[in-house]
């Protein structure tokens, strides 16, 4: 993979523009060579995104034991460090999401909460 190629998932680059097809284990798998496609030689990475539980947001990983982002991973870790008492000013019930998620610390916490996050991370 010397020039930046890639081979699509389930293929290894052995040429300029030849892939053989390989196993789960990335073992060669019958010695089939395939003419290579412009859609093998795309270089964005092929990584799927997984939204943030609490709002919406791109994850960073697992924190507190609920798939987050660095926000809400942050917001959990500021609320577990201190006594709070947050009020809602909107009946408890306030969206929750990417915008909105900085208008309601209570309605947030409640969420992380409700979503299982705990400072043992179980």
């Amino acid at each position: 993979m010397e020039d930046g190629r890639r081979c699509r998932w389930g293929t290894r680059q052995t040429e300029r523009t030849h892939c053989l097809s390989v196993d789960i284990r990335g073992r060669h798998a019958g010695g089939r060579q395939l003419k290579a496609t412009p859609q093998m030689m795309d270089t964005s990475p092929q990584i799927e995104i997984i939204p943030c539980k609490v709002c919406g947001d791109k994850s960073s990983g697992v924190h507190y034991g609920v798939i987050t982002c660095e926000g809400c991973k942050g917001f959990f870790r500021r609320s577990q460090s201190s006594v709070v008492n947050y009020q809602c000013p909107r009946n408890k019930q306030c969206v929750v999401d990417r915008v909105n998620r900085n208008r309601c610390q209570y309605c947030r916490l409640q969420k992380c909460l409700k979503l299982g996050m705990s400072r043992d991370g179980k």
